[in-house]
């Protein structure tokens, strides 16, 4: 079992690589290569350390070079579902990462067709669960990463389909203008852009994120995005609904020229797709700049990050409970409990409306609406 002091030898290791890659990401700049995003691995760096020291964050812990997992997660599916374009939704695209394994779960109890990437895009390109072809007890099981391998049926870049919404994770959102931040890697605009060539989506389609209150940012601003960058439409916490205002364009496919060749030979799909479109059009496709590819963070004990804790399999899956933490504190260290920990963070939230990973306190000012 994890201790206090292995999670927290852990974080300090994180946070040392992520200092390490930020340092690496600035001579790049300097130098006049790499991707000019240090300011982004700024913000990211501020939300997952705040989300850490305040304990927010949730198994899988450390939380840094992750769609960081946090408390009260589950409660961002129950927003989710209320959204009227959720309600009348077929086909739903929901990003496979921790904290919204209880939205994927929504989906499939809500008789809707579930979209899931594989992770990293490592072993393929997307899969689909059908509520249909899953017994009902089995739906939380189904929306992990072994459960769509049991119960996922894999498609290629040739499927049709139409994909009604798209739900991703993100590490930063500013509600003034719907632009985000990942976790650095880049899987989110390179599914949509897919997607896009697909036809399975348009401009029109909505891309809800799904975070803590803690990650609305003010600091992201539009003139610093690039033109592969998707930004959201509707934002879900776990105390409210934000719908941004349309200002931002979305992006129509892949961008070659942005797509660096250590990308590119990481992911599978991307050099199949890319080999029939040059043998389509009988032309070579630009290729992007050298990019410094972050730290991963560690995955069934493997990766370059810190190790992170399980969380219950199920319909607990993805609310990341360490053992010992029953809503009350640990005997002998006074460490608290899961329920004390998700009854701070609520009452943080609740007193103040602020985002406060944010550089100024845009939660307090941008009170959305509760839809």
């Amino acid at each position: 079992m994890e201790t206090e002091e292995d999670r927290l030898r852990l974080d300090q290791q994180s946070r040392d690589r992520m200092a390490a890659h930020m340092k690496a990401v600035e001579e790049a700049e300097a130098a006049g290569s790499g991707d000019r995003g240090a300011w982004k691995w700024k913000i990211r760096q501020r939300i997952w350390d705040y989300m850490e020291e305040n304990d927010i964050a949730a198994n899988p812990r450390p939380v840094h070079h992750r769609i960081p997992n946090f408390v009260n997660a589950e409660l961002t599916a129950k927003q989710v579902a209320a959204l009227p374009e959720f309600q009348s939704a077929k086909w739903v695209k929901v990003n496979p990462d921790r904290p919204q394994s209880e939205v994927r779960a929504t989906v499939l109890r809500s008789g809707k067709m579930l979209l899931v990437p594989q992770p990293r895009l490592r072993t393929g390109f997307f899969s689909v669960l059908d509520p249909a072809k899953i017994p009902m007890d089995k739906y939380g099981y189904a929306c992990t990463q072994a459960g769509v391998v049991a119960f996922g049926e894999p498609i290629d870049l040739d499927a049709k389909l139409k994909v009604d919404m798209v739900i991703i994770g993100s590490v930063a959102v500013n509600p003034a203008n719907g632009a985000r931040i990942g976790k650095g890697e880049g899987f989110a605009e390179l599914e949509y852009g897919m997607l896009r060539l697909m036809g399975a989506i348009d401009d029109t389609t909505p891309v809800v994120s799904c975070i803590h209150d803690c990650q609305l940012v003010d600091d992201i601003p539009s003139e610093q995005l690039l033109c592969h960058d998707v930004p959201v439409d509707i934002i879900c916490t776990p105390t409210r609904t934000i719908r941004v205002p349309p200002s931002l364009p979305k992006p129509t496919g892949i961008y070659w020229d942005k797509l660096s060749p250590q990308k590119l030979g990481s992911i599978l799909i991307l050099q199949k797709l890319k080999a029939k479109l040059e043998q389509e059009t009988g032309q070579r496709l630009p290729s992007g700049p050298d990019e410094i590819l972050p730290p991963t963070a560690r995955r069934d004990g493997k990766g370059k990050g810190g190790k992170g804790g399980k969380g219950k399999k199920g319909k607990d899956e993805g609310r990341g409970e360490r053992k010992g933490e029953k809503g009350k504190e640990r005997k002998g260290d006074g460490r608290k409990g899961k329920a004390s920990r998700e009854q701070d963070a609520l009452r943080m939230v609740k007193d103040t409306r602020t985002g406060y990973g944010s550089k100024g306190r845009v939660g307090k000012d941008f009170q959305g609406c509760n839809c």
